[in-house]
């Protein structure tokens, strides 16, 4: 697989990943303190594999100073996503909607910022 494949595919996982996070955040959102553990930890998963070969690519090869910036986001939405996961999901608290808009945020930015670098290299 050429570098710029590879970077596209993670940026696909993660805009997959995205996607997910969309459905989690409505059912957040619907009332629901608690979204399924299925879908969070597919959505999980799938941020895991975007992000590692995104990692991958950047240490590797480099990346555009603009997904560089992204990548920030997206680990510091990573570390984010793995509070809301450990602190509340798995103890059976409500999400706190301040902490789910954050993450999501910073997610959509890093996203954002990783795909323009990556497709105007």
């Amino acid at each position: 697989m050429d570098f710029q494949t590879l970077l596209r595919t993670a940026v696909v996982l993660l805009a997959i990943t995205a996607a997910g996070g969309l459905v989690l955040a409505g059912i957040r959102f619907s009332g629901r303190p608690h979204p399924p553990i299925s879908i969070a930890m597919v959505h999980g998963l799938l941020a895991a594999a975007g992000l590692t070969l995104l990692l991958y690519g950047a240490l590797a090869r480099g990346l555009p100073g603009m997904a560089w910036a992204g990548l920030v986001l997206l680990l510091v939405a990573a570390l984010g996503g793995a509070v809301l996961n450990l602190r509340y999901h798995w103890q059976r608290i409500a999400l706190p909607v301040s902490f789910v808009l954050g993450h999501a945020a910073a997610a959509a930015i890093g996203l954002v910022m990783v795909a323009l670098g990556v497709w105007n290299a």
